[in-house]
């Protein structure tokens, strides 16, 4: 009771529960909520209102308010609206993805849901005291997490047609949604140094969700960072290369924009790009690069712990590229979706579109930037690295935008999340303000769950056809 008085005299966005929880706890000192700007109320007070509590990964992701909006309408359709799962199902599902990548933070939010809309507690204890139904959603789920494009319409034809505990289209459709939701919010959660909650264990003593020196939490108390832009993610004074790296990518986007206008690739060596940044994404691994063996707290919510994240290439194994003009999320994965489980196909795409087109025209220190081909870069390398390409983009341009610590970022970030660290966050984009790197993450997370949606939405279309 202490710790939920404690984090709804910090965390409730309503004055009168706050000025109540701290009357009672009036000793207590630590970071208020109650100066956010109107547009940050409407969303804390919505956020709080669909979840009871006001959580560190909406306090990091309110940097970018028209984003949050639509997760939050998205999460709220998807855990508590109307659906083909039942409540307890959809809070399991999530503890069994967010466990595949270790994410205890997601794991320990979704038992308490879970128990709350009245779940079985012996469930927690092992993935073999859930239904087998449940049971049979493993192989899925950690398929999508980690080899998404290993998935067939045979693995589809297991689930839908296993007697009595087979899944319906529909159940299938809203399962694979939670699943890459929140495989992909696991990517979010790490690349962003998300802390525990103040009234989980590790989170009373009140660590800022905050993977650097800068405290996330201070936009709360009205505080935007205007010092943010000329000081580094150290609190040190900038460094003249760390300027001159913004300076550099801005001059080979330019570059590359001048390249455009002059002359296009041919399809035949656009195709041969793709595939050289396809192989040489295999090369791409950071110096942390080792097995971490996953807690029993978590490991015991699925099944095959050793599964992990392999490239296409390794061991000899060949898997055919994904043409996006065969298989797209716009003409065919929105359609299916929307026709099995109403309204998440609109929602889904809604959210797609805000983070690969969410822009403020800045880039560090400077104003008035086209940041497009920056943006595409960074989503098609994710989509590059699934094997998924665009015959439309010249991938060239990916190692022209993108150095190796940025694309050592971005690879753990998306593909094994639990092993990102702090130094990886400080060592690419220096000069840049964290609201931006946060910026980056929606578009890594997106990016990734729209990836293992196309695999698993391809799989499931061709199983019904």
């Amino acid at each position: 009771m202490l710790v939920r008085l404690l984090m709804l005299s910090k965390r409730c966005p309503f004055p009168d529960v706050r000025e109540k929880s701290e009357e009672i706890l009036s000793g207590v000192q630590m970071i208020q909520v109650g100066n956010e700007d109107a547009v940050m109320h409407t969303l804390f007070a919505d956020s709080f209102a669909t979840l009871g509590r006001l959580d560190n990964v909406t306090l990091v992701m309110v940097f970018h308010p028209q984003y949050l909006e639509s997760f939050l309408k998205t999460q709220h359709y998807l855990l508590q609206m109307d659906g083909p799962l039942p409540l307890h199902y959809r809070h399991y599902i999530g503890i069994m993805a967010a466990a595949r990548h270790q994410c205890s933070y997601l794991v320990n939010l979704h038992v308490n849901d879970f128990l709350h809309v009245g779940g079985d507690p012996k469930w927690l204890n092992g993935l073999e005291n859930a239904p087998q139904k449940l049971q049979n959603l493993g192989e899925l789920n950690k398929m999508l997490a980690h080899r998404p494009w290993l998935i067939t319409k045979e693995h589809i034809e297991q689930l839908l047609k296993t007697e009595e505990n087979s899944w319906s289209l529909a159940e299938l459709i809203h399962a694979v949604v939670l699943l890459t939701q929140y495989h992909s919010l696991a990517s979010f959660t790490f690349g962003c140094g998300i802390s525990p909650e103040i009234d989980f264990e590790g989170g009373h003593t009140f660590r800022p969700p905050s993977v650097s020196n800068y405290c996330i939490c201070d936009i709360t108390n009205g505080y935007h960072g205007v010092d943010e832009i000329h000081a580094s993610p150290t609190g040190s004074i900038p460094s003249t290369e760390s300027v001159c790296e913004v300076e550099a990518l801005m001059e080979k986007m330019k570059q590359l924009q001048e390249c455009r206008d002059e002359e296009e690739a041919s399809q035949e060596e656009m195709a041969t790009r793709f595939e050289r940044e396809k192989r040489e994404s295999m090369f791409v691994c950071s110096s942390e690069d080792e097995e971490l063996a996953p807690t029993r707290d978590v490991s015991r919510h699925f099944e095959d712990t050793s599964y992990g994240y392999k490239d296409f290439s390794r061991h000899g194994m060949h898997v055919p590229t994904f043409r996006v003009q065969d298989y797209s999320w716009e003409d065919h994965g929105y359609s299916l979706v929307n026709r099995l489980y109403p309204d998440v196909g609109q929602l889904l795409d809604e959210k797609f579109h805000i983070a690969y087109n969410l822009t403020y025209n800045t880039m560090a220190m400077h104003k008035d930037v086209d940041t497009s081909m920056l943006r595409r870069a960074i989503w098609n390398y994710i989509h590059c690295m699934f094997g998924i390409r665009y015959d439309d983009y010249d991938y060239g341009e990916i190692n022209q935008l993108l150095d190796r610590s940025f694309k050592v970022y971005i690879k753990t970030v998306v593909c094994t999340p639990e092993k990102t660290t702090k130094r990886m966050y400080d060592s690419f984009w220096r000069q840049f303000e964290h609201s931006e790197k946060v910026h980056v993450n929606l578009l890594l997370v997106e990016a990734r769950m729209q990836a293992e949606l196309l695999y698993a939405l391809r799989a499931i279309t061709r199983y019904m056809t």
